[in-house]
Protein backbone atom coordinates (compact mmCIF):
# COMPACT_ATOMS: atom_id res chain seq x y z
CA UNK A 1 0.00 0.00 0.00
CA UNK A 2 3.14 2.21 1.20
CA UNK A 3 4.60 1.88 -2.49
CA UNK A 4 1.73 2.02 -4.51
CA UNK A 5 0.47 5.05 -2.81
CA UNK A 6 3.92 7.14 -2.88
CA UNK A 7 6.09 5.57 -5.20
CA UNK A 8 4.39 3.86 -7.97
CA UNK A 9 3.86 7.17 -9.81
CA UNK A 10 6.95 8.83 -9.27
CA UNK A 11 9.21 5.83 -10.75
CA UNK A 12 6.89 5.93 -13.54
CA UNK A 13 8.69 9.13 -14.62
CA UNK A 14 12.36 7.88 -13.58
CA UNK A 15 12.18 10.02 -10.61
CA UNK A 16 12.56 9.33 -6.04
CA UNK A 17 10.23 10.23 -4.14
CA UNK A 18 11.72 13.67 -3.63
CA UNK A 19 12.71 14.48 -6.88
CA UNK A 20 8.91 13.67 -7.71
CA UNK A 21 7.91 16.05 -5.10
CA UNK A 22 10.24 19.10 -5.88
CA UNK A 23 9.57 18.80 -9.47
CA UNK A 24 5.74 18.90 -8.87
CA UNK A 25 6.12 21.58 -5.79
CA UNK A 26 7.74 23.93 -8.16
CA UNK A 27 5.40 23.10 -10.61
CA UNK A 28 2.63 23.96 -8.56
CA UNK A 29 4.45 27.63 -7.87
CA UNK A 30 4.45 28.43 -11.25
CA UNK A 31 1.22 27.41 -11.94
CA UNK A 32 0.20 29.92 -9.41
CA UNK A 33 2.43 32.24 -11.15
CA UNK A 34 0.58 31.68 -14.45
CA UNK A 35 -3.20 32.30 -13.04
CA UNK A 36 -1.51 35.90 -10.80
CA UNK A 37 -0.13 36.87 -14.81
CA UNK A 38 -3.88 35.69 -16.39
CA UNK A 39 -5.47 37.08 -13.20
CA UNK A 40 -3.54 40.67 -13.74
CA UNK A 41 -4.29 40.75 -17.53
CA UNK A 42 -7.77 39.66 -17.37
CA UNK A 43 -7.87 42.99 -15.34
CA UNK A 44 -5.39 45.13 -17.28
CA UNK A 45 -4.95 44.09 -20.51
CA UNK A 46 -1.66 45.16 -22.06
CA UNK A 47 0.11 43.79 -18.88
CA UNK A 48 1.22 40.11 -19.18
CA UNK A 49 -0.32 39.67 -22.58
CA UNK A 50 1.63 36.66 -23.37
CA UNK A 51 2.98 35.61 -20.17
CA UNK A 52 0.75 33.15 -18.89
CA UNK A 53 0.48 30.90 -22.38
CA UNK A 54 4.30 31.12 -22.61
CA UNK A 55 4.46 29.75 -19.20
CA UNK A 56 1.94 26.93 -19.48
CA UNK A 57 3.83 26.10 -23.34
CA UNK A 58 7.25 25.54 -21.05
CA UNK A 59 5.60 23.58 -18.77
CA UNK A 60 3.77 21.62 -20.94
CA UNK A 61 7.14 20.89 -23.06
CA UNK A 62 8.74 19.75 -19.60
CA UNK A 63 6.11 17.47 -18.98
CA UNK A 64 5.46 16.20 -22.18
CA UNK A 65 6.54 12.47 -22.94
CA UNK A 66 7.91 12.13 -19.18
CA UNK A 67 8.96 8.95 -18.01
CA UNK A 68 8.28 7.31 -21.33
Amino acid sequence: MITKTFLDHPRSVNETYLEHAGFAGKFSVRLFAAGFCALVHAIIPCLFEKTASRMIAEMYAKTHNRGS
